[in-house]
């Protein structure tokens, strides 16, 4: 099978199921060092993955921080507040426009190296606060990438109108070493466990969950 496909990867769960199911495809995944509070632990969970599956993987640097960037995500941001995706205060934590942002880099890239597919793993639970994960987004970016490449770049997102628990059965089917994903905003060693990315892994992998949480 030709390897078309370049994967947006954080190394968070969504994503390496996506790395898994979707590997045979793909020929390069990209990681973004953006300057949030995680990114460094992200980042070697993503690698390691990539390593584990043979893809190559190249991470993008680009400090949000230094661009006037405002969210509590960011290192330059206040502390992350603690609740569901769905709460008001986890608003705090939107990135503006951040996929927004990586898929017009990788949209580029894929040009660069003949690829025709971006593949990023937006769900249905991030739907509520984040207006870069939704469909409508997702359909435009497509129509922009396409009409804006020579060979018509396609945003490929198969997860979204898809729950995070969906997500997480798939990767349990395909055996995704979830000890070996990483989803706490705050970016400690051991997940929080209150969070919103936390609160949502919780319910997500109820019942194979390897992860520590702190609370």
């Amino acid at each position: 099978m030709e390897k078309d496909t370049i994967i947006l990867y954080s190394g968070g769960m969504d994503s390496t199921v996506a790395l898994y199911r979707y590997a045979s495809r793909i020929r390069l995944a990209l990681s973004f060092n953006y300057g949030s509070k995680h990114n460094g632990i992200e980042i070697e969970h993503a690698a390691r993955n990539c390593k584990r599956l043979g893809i190559e993987h190249r991470v993008i640097d680009m400090d949000l921080n230094k661009m006037g960037f405002v969210s509590d995500l960011l290192s330059s941001g206040g502390e992350i507040p603690s609740g569901h995706y769905e709460d008001e205060n986890m608003k705090k934590t939107v990135v503006p426009f951040r996929n927004g942002i990586m898929l017009s880099i990788a949209a580029g890239i894929a040009e660069s190296l003949g690829c025709d597919r971006l593949l990023i793993s937006n769900h249905a639970g991030d739907h509520a606060i984040y207006p870069d994960c939704r469909e409508e987004f997702v359909q435009c970016m497509n129509r922009a990438i396409m009409a804006g490449t020579y060979n018509h770049v396609e945003v490929f997102a198969p997860f979204t109108n898809w729950s995070k628990r969906e997500i997480a059965l798939a990767g349990k089917e395909l055996n995704v070493p979830f000890e070996d994903t990483y989803s706490c905003y705050n970016g400690q060693e051991v997940h929080c466990g209150t969070c919103g990315t936390c609160t949502e892994r919780k319910e997500a992998l109820e019942g194979f969950d390897p992860t520590e949480y702190k609370a």
